[in-house]
């Protein structure tokens, strides 16, 4: 035969030149067979294990036997065009290639006892590779020509792994002098336990042993341990004759921080006792593999009653969470979209969904307790606990991805669950799965469709059922009773199930546009919801917008059409209390979400024109600050949900805050202002508000009073005492107007921090504050005005005040020996009197160790100790102080940022914990919810919360001892 490189490319081989060397090689081929090798998964694979094959059986016997049994030689290609692993074997040893011939190779699968004593015929570590090698080719060949489905294949995997434990044990035995101390059982855990093993995967095992009459429990316990580690070596270990694969423990009581074996009664001891809910879940798949069966039964039976009991512990939520997050962390970044197991929409979703499902509705339906993730699927389908459509769907793409896993394992059998971004790889595997026509690309876009879909019902598998439970008509075949729909919800996160139950009720129930929208978003909202801290009161808030908003043609379209804007909305609502009630109040807020320029904090004088212009727009003072107020509403809102959607750095939170009370305060000022116009004439005199405190500091927080001195300077030839009186007059209408219940929060107007307290009068004149700072200003006083920023009001008046301060807070040569022991002395009293009765001063968030009170005293003094030298220290921001310090060679980089840290993590927990409860509080919070929501919202996750307290008390002690030698230096 005449071969010709051009004709076979044409064929299918990649490589013709290559082709043609090993065909000549092998001699007279026969057409019809480089026909039929052209048509496997990968022609030129295939063709060079049948050239090696052909070498160490010779080509005559090869060809003879092909041409004599058309399944073997069917069987024989398809095996070496997928996997070059077993080509490799039968190339070594090719006398197993008669094992696929029509007469040997049993069409079905084999008997788990069968597979036993065929395995157990092995004596030697070689003996058991080549004998697993072996049956390894049978379960491939019936696998590749379809003579068994995807599930038929994988339970022989799982029972050819059991098998080889089983003869690995034996052997074991055999070699091990005190193998009769002990009785020993392996039981099967994870994929093996579920018969539904990969070609290639670790072996998930966990080994239980009881001492032999006779034998104390130390000798047992060393016996059984060497016999463990004996199976584990045996199969792991490379030989002239390779490896099996990895025996995994892991799986065991405190993992490989324990015993390598336990007792039946130390299993049930740790179980009982310190088990964690994944522990269980992974008992979900626990059955008997090899050793003494009838302690394998009695493990089983002690064991399986506890996993049905796992849902109904008080921890078993945020574990819950805690694993599917854990999962996805531990993806690399770079394999994150490549992932078949582990990425979204991989398997992991679906194995996870179905058996955090079995977890919720086992303990009462015992027809939920398969081991097998398609058999529970099937029986969740029929029992009504996922809806018949998606179930089968969710079917179909979970053997899609299982198979598709299956032949990247085969190829090489290497342990791999990356899909591989090589054409040619993915030109072999799309071929092997049947893909003619553009294999690459017919593979990859038909994964994708499959990763969309586990995608899309991973949510509605948990929470479609849900709304067909409360549907008059379920439109999906069985539904879920009131109490299995009770019980799942209380699963994901929610306290009060039946109130869930009825606001899911109420937002779908009818035929209006508005509840066929709420039909098809609600499993994604409810997903979200559960995500999230406070899944009911994300739910409840989500029913009362809806129903303020109606059948608004603007909200329905955001939550049909834009996805980002409908899981922001979920997110806010179930994470923030405040931003909440912000949103309740005025629910055309939600018009901001979903569009990352509507997140961002407006400009400060667009801000001041925005709330000028409200105001000006109304005759009525009342009016005026309503509008105002509605103006700070939103953009309080808009603030708030920017946060808590993480967009926000916290110094930009707190001027974006500052900003707010700001332009606030100076439209209430001109709204009093024109209401005491209009009660009394033309103002006689000029007025100003001084900000002070975090608020002059540019460092609001969502908790925060607003800090502020009254100015006023008569007009010329004013009556200082009608200008006095008038001035009184605004300043009070003004903390009115703040104070009053409105569609935002109340602002409180604190003016403590003038002069004398709240003993001096509200309002000074100019001159009035001129002649006390020159005759009585205290040192805490000029400390104060370290933060006083003259915007509000008259800005020539704004001017001089700040003229007038200056000298007070930054004094030339610096603050005196003297005024810094005062300094100091009040700090030391302020750090043993003013911290509340009770607190804890390692968490309150002001006063405490290391706390804001620290880092900002510290950086004050400094600026009263050299701000007349440097220039850049002349500020009212905290932060911008210390970084200038540092520039000036006045504080070591390290130090500023140890003080940075703390300053801004307390900060954000202070803010935190607002946005979280809706009030403020003075130390860390303690309980349990609130601090989970607290590090929710800082990016640590609900379920590091412990994480975030080991980093605040960390960040605040050290902190601490950068003030000790600063401040008290």
């Amino acid at each position: 035969m005449v071969i010709d490189a051009r004709e076979l490319v044409r064929k299918g081989f990649r490589d013709g030149e290559g082709a043609v060397g090993l065909l000549t090689s092998m001699g007279e081929v026969p057409p019809d067979l480089v026909d039929q090798i052209a048509t496997v998964a990968s022609p030129d694979i295939a063709l060079s294990s049948l050239a090696g094959i052909a070498g160490r059986m010779g080509a005559a016997e090869l060809f003879a036997l092909l041409e004599g049994d058309a399944e073997l030689r069917q069987r024989l290609l398809v095996v070496l065009g997928t996997s070059e692993a077993l080509g490799d074997f039968l190339t070594k040893r090719p006398e197993h290639v008669r094992d696929l011939a029509s007469g040997e190779l049993s069409p079905v699968p084999i008997a788990l006892e069968q597979r036993r004593r065929q395995m157990e015929e092995a004596t030697t570590a070689d003996e058991l590779r080549v004998a697993y090698y072996r049956k390894l080719l049978h379960v491939a060949a019936r696998d590749l020509t379809a003579l068994t489905t995807f599930e038929q294949s994988s339970a022989e995997l799982s029972d050819l792994a059991v098998a080889t434990l089983g003869a690995a044990l034996a052997i074991a035995r055999a070699n091990e002098p005190t193998a009769d101390r002990c009785r020993l059982t392996i039981m099967a855990m994870g994929k093996t336990g579920g018969h539904e093993l990969n070609y290639l995967s670790d072996v998930d095992v966990i080994f239980v042993h009881e001492p032999v009459e006779g034998a104390d429990d130390h000798e047992a316990a060393t016996a059984a341990t060497r016999l463990a580690s004996a199976v584990m070596k045996l199969c792991r270990e490379h030989t002239g004759e390779g490896t099996i694969w990895e025996v995994d423990a892991d799986l065991r009581p405190e993992g490989r921080n324990g015993s390598l074996s336990r007792t039946l009664g130390s299993h049930v001891a740790y179980y009982e006792k310190w088990a964690s809910t994944w522990e269980f879940q992974a008992l979900l798949k626990a059955r008997f593999a090899a050793g003494d069966e009838e302690l394998g039964r009695a493990y089983v039976d002690a064991l399986t009653p506890m996993i049905w009991f796992a849902s109904t512990r008080p921890n078993f939520v945020p574990d819950v969470r805690a694993m599917r997050k854990r999962v996805i962390e531990h993806i690399p970044s770079a394999h994150r979209e490549r992932q078949l197991k582990l990425g979204a929409g991989g398997l992991r979703d679906v194995e996870f969904a179905v058996q955090l499902l079995q977890l919720v509705h086992g303990r009462a339906d015992e027809s939920l307790r398969s081991p097998t993730t398609l058999t529970a699927l099937t029986a969740l389908i029929d029992g009504g606990y996922v809806g018949r459509r998606d179930g089968a769907a969710m079917e179909e793409a979970y053997e899609f991805l299982r198979t598709l896993e299956h032949r990247i394992q085969l190829y090489r059998l290497r342990r791999s669950h990356i899909v591989p971004d090589d054409m040619e790889d993915l030109r072999r595997i799309g071929r092997s799965m049947g893909f003619r026509s553009n294999p690459a690309d017919s593979l990859v876009k038909e994964w994708q469709a499959h990763r969309r879909i586990v995608r899309r019902l991973h949510e509605k598998l948990f929470y479609q059922p849900l709304l067909e439970a409360v549907a008059s008509l379920p439109t999906d075949g069985l539904r879920l009773t009131p109490l299995a729909a009770e019980q799942r919800l209380t699963a994901l996160g929610f306290i009060d199930p039946k109130g869930a139950l009825t606001h899911i009720q109420a937002l779908t129930s009818g035929l209006s546009r508005r509840a066929s929208i709420q039909k098809s978003l609600l499993p994604a909202m409810l997903a979200w919801f559960a995500a999230s801290p406070d899944p009911d009161g994300g739910l409840l808030a989500f029913r009362k917008i809806s129903e303020g908003l109606g059948e608004t043609h603007w909200y329905l379209r955001k939550l049909r059409d834009e996805g980002a804007g409908a899981e922001q909305l979920a997110h806010v609502l179930s994470s923030s209390r405040y931003v909440t009630d912000l949103i309740l109040r005025a629910p055309d807020s939600v018009a901001l979400l979903g569009d990352d320029a509507e997140l961002r904090p407006l400009e400060r004088e667009r801000l001041r024109t925005e709330v000028d212009l409200a105001a000006d727009r109304h005759h009525s003072s009342a009016d005026a600050i309503r509008a105002v107020r509605r103006v700070r509403r939103r953009e309080l809102s808009r603030v708030g949900i920017a946060d808590v959607l993480g967009r926000l750095d916290i110094t930009e939170v707190g001027e974006a805050l500052t900003d707010i009370s700001t332009a606030t305060l100076a439209g209430a000022l001109k709204a009093s202002t024109a209401a005491v116009e209009a009660d009394r004439g033309p103002m006689p005199t000029r007025m100003a508000i001084i900000l002070m405190g975090r608020l002059g500091g540019g460092e609001a927080g969502y908790g925060s009073d607003a800090d502020v001195m009254f100015v006023h300077d008569p007009l010329e030839g004013a009556d200082e005492g009608a200008a006095a009186s008038a001035a009184m007059a605004v300043a009070q209408g003004l903390r009115k107007m703040l104070a009053a219940p409105g569609d935002d929060p109340a602002l409180e107007v604190d003016a403590e921090l003038r002069p004398e307290g709240k003993n001096g009068p509200l309002v000074r004149s100019f001159a009035s504050y001129r002649a006390y700072y020159e005759k009585w200003s205290a040192v805490w006083e000029a400390q104060a005005l370290l933060r006083a920023s003259a915007t509000i009001g008259d800005a020539d008046l704004s001017a001089r005040f700040t003229d007038l301060i200056d000298p007070l807070r930054w004094p030339a040569g610096g603050a005196t020996a003297a005024e810094v022991r005062e300094i100091r002395r009040i700090k030391a009293r302020v750090d043993s009197e003013r911290l509340p009765r009770g607190a804890n001063a390692k968490t309150h968030l002001k006063l405490g160790r290391g706390g804001l009170a620290d880092v900002e005293w510290t950086v004050q003094l400094l600026q009263m100790q050299h701000a007349h030298e440097v220039p850049g220290m002349r500020t009212t921001r905290t932060l911008d102080a210390l970084h200038a310090a540092v520039e000036a060679g006045l504080v070591p980089p390290d130090d500023a940022e140890t003080l940075e840290t703390a300053w801004r993590l307390v900060s954000r927990i202070r803010n935190a914990v607002v946005l979280m409860r809706g009030k403020p509080a003075a130390s860390m919070v303690e309980h349990a919810g609130e601090r989970a929501g607290v590090a929710h919202l800082l990016g640590y996750g609900m379920e590091h919360s412990e994480r975030l307290m080991d980093d605040y008390l960390r960040t605040t002690r050290h902190a601490r001892q950068v003030v000790e030698r600063i401040f008290y230096a």
